[in-house]
């Protein structure tokens, strides 16, 4: 029988975990800058918890056993795990600002046996924070975190979740769920066809599915809809927003307006976002994030609102279009001192002397040679994973250093 993991699953080697290792570093080091704090919720939650409302589908939770208190389930992302956390056990309603890294499980859509269902994220999440310098933040700590990485040719799609439904919803009712649904899968043949009661419905359903392009184009298109009301403060949010992150001068610089893009889970309020990169034949979704004002209250015990932001950053892709780049590492770290006992009798003193190097250098890498090869072997060892120096010790503790290439 040959042992694999199961369908879905998958082993990270030494050098994809050193890459992965690379960039999360990098990112929590961006993270800290901006004053944000790592925050570890449990990998494991109440099925309650996981689907946050009804805002994400119960379908997504790779779900255990049911402990008498209600389901188990496995994290499909890390908002609402923090969003609990956060309401449960901070009580200081001052900004938190609040990073993570982390790996999360996914049910994949019925018909893909063998899709990946596990993982690897790091983001932020800013809570107790509601205006525009929030959402400017956002954003412009997100490009800070791919230029940081060495990202230039990518690409923001914003939107804004709130003012998307408040527009559908000057639709007839039983209409809503079938324009978005086309919306969403960009069809617009079938968009077209829906049975409309009037020519004015069927011409408000066109012009949302044409809410996409340059932000001039876009707001261009909102002032022909003659908006009133939530819509219009919608619209004036979104234009703040946007002279905001422009007027600091380090925002995206690709920026596309698609004002018809709602995000697969369903918690968010205002603005949403993704960050998507093409290299060669290759589209990469970076990340995505988004407003969600309304999510906290569902774990406060007087289900009290606060509102939220933040973005989620996916280490799966970054990795691909990195390595696309080639700017990570090509090779695991290297072992500085490999350390070899001449004979059996001086194993006690190559333990010591390896343990003296070790705190001597703790910036280094120290292996011992655990017997079994020959002064040719461990040459040729060393030779080929680029070992710095070969350190022979004798039993009287006499050492001899010698380059690993000789």
């Amino acid at each position: 029988m040959i042992h694999h993991p199961p369908a879905g699953a998958r082993d990270l080697l030494p050098l994809e975990v050193a890459q992965k290792a690379c960039i999360n570093d990098q990112l929590q080091q961006t993270f800290h800058r901006w004053g944000y704090q790592r925050i570890v919720t449990s990998t494991l939650e109440w099925l309650d918890t996981l689907v946050a409302g009804g805002a994400i589908s119960a379908h997504k939770v790779i779900q255990l056993q049911d402990r008498g208190e209600g389901r188990l389930g496995l994290r499909p992302e890390l908002t609402a795990s923090i969003a609990r956390a956060v309401v449960t056990r901070m009580t200081d309603n001052q900004p938190q600002r609040l990073c993570y890294r982390a790996n999360v499980f996914r049910n994949p859509p019925e018909g893909y046996h063998g899709k990946q269902m596990e993982f690897f994220q790091a983001g932020i999440e800013l809570l107790f924070a509601g205006g525009v310098r929030a959402d400017a933040e956002i954003l412009l700590l997100l490009t800070d975190c791919l230029t940081q990485l060495g990202l230039t040719d990518w690409q923001l799609i914003l939107g804004d979740a709130g003012l998307t439904r408040s527009l559908l919803a000057k639709l007839p009712t039983p209409l809503q769920a079938s324009v978005r649904d086309c919306i969403t899968r960009l069809d617009y043949v079938e968009l077209s066809q829906l049975p409309y009661p009037d020519d004015a419905a069927k011409n408000l359903a066109l012009q949302l599915f044409d809410l996409r392009g340059t932000v001039e184009e876009v707001l261009g298109r909102l002032a022909q809809l003659n908006l009133e009301g939530e819509c219009l403060a919608r619209v004036d949010r979104l234009q703040a927003l946007l002279s905001l992150v422009a007027a600091s001068g380090d925002g995206p610089s690709n920026l596309v307006l698609d004002l018809s893009w709602l995000q697969p889970f369903d918690y968010y309020t205002g603005m949403v976002f993704q960050a998507v990169s093409r290299q060669t034949d290759n589209c990469y979704v970076l990340g995505q994030g988004g407003r969600y004002d309304q999510l906290l209250s569902q774990y406060h015990p007087q289900r009290q609102s606060f509102p939220g932001t933040g973005f989620s950053l996916n280490i799966e892709e970054l990795h691909q279009c990195l390595l696309e780049l080639g700017t990570l590492p090509t090779s695991t770290a290297t072992i500085d001192y490999l350390v070899c006992p001449v004979d059996d009798a001086a194993e006690g003193a190559a333990f010591r002397h390896a343990q003296q190097l070790r705190r001597q250098h703790p910036d280094r890498r120290v292996e011992l040679d655990l017997g079994g090869r020959s002064p040719e072997e461990l040459h040729t060892y060393a030779e080929t994973t680029a070992v710095g120096q070969i350190v022979w010790v004798g039993a009287d503790g006499q050492v001899e250093a010698t380059p690993a290439d000789l």
